[in-house]
């Protein structure tokens, strides 16, 4: 189908229908609503499979990752999370075995991330398995992180490490063929991503802005560099390889443009390395200086000898043309 792309449809089509200020123009992960002496934290993310995941993935895994990427999102706007909605688009091969398994899989995740579901909704489709689900979690009064707050000067920090989930689906599409240890540790990786809620917490006043890396670096840095009118250069020899990645074919583009790590990308003043260090050591979380902030626009990526590198994508959309 030929037409608009992902963020042209949200700007020209649904952002006009955000008036409530709370909606934050559709510019962030979610939106913010005051809620008596917290304000409320809304996030939506819909998987769908052949997309997001892939057929024979077991089902508690679909379901955790459908979840999880949308705490992903409430990590990356500080927020903790409570609460989930979830709907269910259910083909008529998904029967009563599979259901169990994803339940399995759900509950597994309410105990570990201290959430509990609130309701949805299920529907039978000819087409593909749908979970889509709404989550909520909640700040202090004006404290959620958003895109729109990096000035020029600051550094540009992420967690954990880059590549691991695209070459966790390259291993489960035959396109490669690491140590078994390191495919399953991948393989992991792409099917259960790793919300950093407890370090969107802690970055609440530290960070200038947050984003979670769900769709590529340099196009989720994008974002951040749009929505805080600043240019982003990445120094690509900075970026946090896994041992499991590091000898992937690839491996550096793939940590700049794969996609699917649901890491905190984020901003800050250069006053504050010795405190975000320290975030790191209490979070046993590996944070890494990527790159700066300047005057300008976009972003920009370095290669070891500071020319910059020619990337044929910035990351995933879903696009209509």
């Amino acid at each position: 189908m030929a037409g608009r792309g992902e963020f042209d449809l949200i700007a020209e089509l649904f952002a006009p229908l955000a008036t409530d200020p709370a909606a934050l123009g559709l510019l962030d992960d979610g939106a913010v609503l005051p809620a008596g002496t917290d304000d409320l934290v809304v996030v939506k993310d819909a998987l769908v499979e052949g997309v997001h995941f892939l057929a024979d993935d077991p089902p508690a895994t679909v379901a955790q990752k459908a979840l999880r990427v949308n705490l992903s999102d409430l990590a990356a706007m500080g927020a903790r999370a409570t609460h989930y909605l979830v709907a269910l688009v259910r083909p008529a091969r998904i029967d009563d075995a599979w259901l169990d398994a994803m339940v399995v899989g759900l509950n597994a995740d309410q105990a570990t991330y201290g959430v509990s579901l609130l309701g949805g909704d299920t529907v039978a489709t000819p087409g593909p398995l749908v979970l889509s689900v709404t989550a909520l979690g909640r700040v202090p009064p004006g404290a959620a992180l958003t895109r729109a707050g990096a000035g020029p000067g600051e550094d540009v920090w992420v967690s954990g490490t880059l590549g691991d989930a695209a070459m966790g689906l390259a291993v489960l599409r035959g396109g490669w063929a690491p140590p078994e240890d390191d495919a399953a540790a991948l393989v992991n990786r792409y099917r259960l991503p790793q919300p950093r809620l407890a370090l969107g917490e802690a970055l609440r006043g530290v960070a200038t802005a947050c984003q979670d890396v769900s769709d590529g670096l340099v196009q989720d840095l994008g974002h951040i560099a749009r929505h805080s009118a600043v240019a982003i250069t990445v120094e690509a020899s900075a970026l946090p390889l896994s041992d499991a990645a590091r000898d992937a074919p690839d491996a550096r583009t793939k940590a700049l443009t794969g996609g699917d790590d649901y890491e905190l990308a984020f901003t800050a003043p250069l006053d504050r390395r010795l405190q975000i260090g320290g975030l790191a050591r209490a979070l046993a979380l590996p944070l890494t200086r990527i790159g700066r902030t300047a005057t300008g626009g976009g972003v920009v990526v370095l290669d070891a000898a500071g020319a910059p590198l020619s990337l044929d994508q910035c990351g995933w959309s879903h696009g209509w043309n």
